[in-house]
């Protein structure tokens, strides 16, 4: 398969920017940048191996130090409808001598209040105003409220929890430093706190880190570390220069101080709104938000429901409240990358396992139509986790039919990447059902296109793929088509169906959307074709790495390269592997160190592409 590379990378001969500190050691699989430059200069970061069949994924704010084993689980193993209420089992509420701080000297819920009331946020954060969304409030028929986390200085919630850790340091220890590791917002979180306090900071990053970030970080101050290809490896790293040169780790989310300076939008939000309230939803990642707002509405007005939102590919504390334990996710999704997180915190499981009633989980393109709706309510564009809670706020009242009550959406964060919304807009109708992605078999004769045009009625095409194949009786098109309701849709499936036309309906499927959408006519049966979806970090250099890796054992028979921005490519594969190389395949996959699943099952690869 003749291709040009998507990346190459560049050797360069200058020597690392001086603000981009090597801590007194550097490994040979530490990256650095120079200013200007979009590259890095030195990669040679090694691939991250992993117990299980599946590489790791990069994590924004990743888990903390974890002393046991956890038990690994499938995001698949705990699905529901959007907008149900879920997460709850018989072995989510702890054991009464488990509760309130009862064990090794974790906090009670009194303490994290008057902890709450005395934090010391205000110093570089602002209370985020609470406006109505009036649009939204009237289609849905609630009173919805925006809680505007992102119009803090650093265009999140990060830094009231790094601020108020920080701010409780003795002088001695800030004059040592500190140090974190993040992708995303609780970098800019804590560069910002380490300038008001005036303390010396060192971000570590992940090499794939896109230039926008780190330059921010840089921007405020602190010292910029590039490490590794995934957060996990760049978290080892930091705490690892931490003890070596005395600086204090400040983590994203575990930590008593973290979670009570995040709390303080909770005390926010009851100040706020003193009409009755019905619930208050909450974005999840590694969990400080949510157990920081629970830990204080709860002990002021426990009537109030404290909903997590999660990505259906994201779940982690929803299967860790299903489980009574905390757990690891096998994979986690990367597109809410805010909130990819394969193990929550320890102190944050906890509270919330106590105090939180419950999760809803929402789909990729609901999130997109969120990002869309918060955009027409009040012209800002949301990063995806920075719209997640609003996308749960809007399923849940949905899927209750709720009316005439009152709730609160936290919009999270708004450092949103541009190159991103060339997705978003491709998904927010299909999130939203505005559009609907559709196949329908058509025979191959005069006539039989007319004859679907007929079926489709009034609705409106928006999207139309057709290509003839005379070794063929019946063609199979791809169309999307404006949806106003789900009978309108159901309507015109029954008049395909009793015209003889079977369809398909692919709203739903991402692989559909993502890549076979493109491939409309390149049918062909290809001997020992395997097919793999793969996550290629965006840095130069993947493409070739991924093609040192299995060429020339195996010929690649498809190939579709999908950029989703920061998140990293997403990238569907053919690879022509006989059963007897299966083995070697899957070391080589395991060895590559990309996110990657198996695709032969899928349904809709079957139906579009053989």
């Amino acid at each position: 398969m003749a291709m040009a590379s998507l990346a190459a990378a560049r050797p360069s001969l200058f020597p690392p920017h001086p603000r981009h500190s090597t801590m007194g050691f550097t490994p040979p699989t530490t990256s650095f940048r120079l200013p200007g430059g979009r590259g890095p200069l030195l990669t040679a970061a090694a691939a991250v191996s992993s117990s299980s069949s599946l590489a790791p994924t990069t994590q924004p704010e990743a888990v903390s130090s974890v002393s046991l084993p956890l038990e690994r689980v499938s995001v698949s193993s705990l699905q529901y409808e959007s907008g149900y209420l879920g997460g709850i089992s018989e072995k989510t509420k702890p054991p009464p001598e488990l509760t309130d701080g009862c064990q090794n000297g974790a906090s009670t819920s009194m303490e994290y209040l008057t902890n709450v009331l005395s934090s010391r946020v205000y110093d570089v954060a602002i209370e985020s105003p609470l406006q109505l969304a009036p649009k939204l409030s009237a289609r849905l028929g609630i009173d919805l409220w925006l809680k505007r986390e992102d119009l803090q200085p650093v265009f999140s919630f990060k830094l009231r929890g790094a601020y108020n850790m920080m701010a409780k340091l003795p002088r001695e220890q800030l004059d040592k430093g500190v140090i974190c590791s993040s992708a995303g917002n609780h970098a800019q979180g804590v560069a910002l706190a380490a300038q008001k306090l005036d303390c010396d900071a060192v971000i570590v990053m992940p090499v794939t880190t896109p230039e926008i970030k780190w330059r921010s970080v840089e921007r405020l101050g602190a010292t910029v570390v590039l490490k590794g290809d995934s957060y996990d490896e760049a978290q080892s790293y930091a705490k690892q220069c931490g003890e070596q040169e005395g600086r204090t780790f400040v983590p994203p989310f575990d930590h008593p101080d973290v979670i009570t300076g995040q709390g303080t939008i909770g005390m926010e939000i009851i100040r706020q709104m003193s009409s009755p309230l019905h619930a208050i939803f909450v974005p999840v990642g590694g969990g400080g938000l949510i157990a920081g707002i629970a830990a204080y509405v709860k002990r002021v007005r426990p009537e109030v429901k404290i909903i997590g939102v999660e990505p259906s590919d994201a779940n982690a504390m929803a299967l860790s409240l299903y489980h009574g334990q905390r757990i690891m996710l096998e994979q986690v999704g990367g597109f809410v990358d805010g909130v990819a997180v394969k193990v929550v915190g320890e102190e944050t499981f906890r509270l919330c396992r106590e105090l939180v009633d419950g999760v809803v989980l929402v789909s990729r393109d609901a999130i997109c139509a969120s990002i869309k709706d918060m955009f027409e309510e009040k012209r800002s564009i949301l990063e995806p986790a920075g719209a997640l809670a609003l996308a749960g706020a809007e399923a849940y009242c949905k899927y209750y039919g709720l009316k005439g009550e009152t709730v609160v959406a936290i919009t999270s964060g708004a450092n949103m990447n541009f190159d991103r919304l060339r997705l978003v807009t491709e998904l927010a109708d299909v999130g939203r059902k505005r559009e609907a992605v559709m196949a329908t078999n058509l025979p191959e004769e005069p006539g039989s296109f007319k004859k679907f045009c007929e079926m489709v009625g009034n609705m409106n095409i928006t999207e139309f793929k057709y290509r003839y194949d005379s070794r063929k009786e019946n063609a199979l098109v791809l169309y999307s088509v404006g949806v106003h309701t789900d009978s309108e849709l159901a309507a015109m499936v029954h008049r395909m169906e009793h015209a003889q036309l079977k369809t398909y309906n692919l709203t739903n499927d991402d692989i559909a959307k993502d890549h076979l959408r493109y491939f409309m006519g390149g049918r062909s049966n290809v001997q020992d074709e395997l097919l793999c979806r793969f996550i290629f970090p965006e840095r130069p250099g993947t493409l070739m790495k991924f093609l040192d890796s299995f060429s020339p054992c195996w010929n690649i028979s498809l190939f579709h390269y999908r950029a989703q921005g920061e998140t990293g490519a997403n990238v569907l594969v053919g690879i022509q592997v006989p059963k007897e190389n299966m083995d070697e395949f899957k070391n080589h996959a395991q060895n590559l160190g990309y996110e990657y699943t198996y695709e032969m099952n899928n349904e809709t690869y079957q139906l579009l592409m053989q």
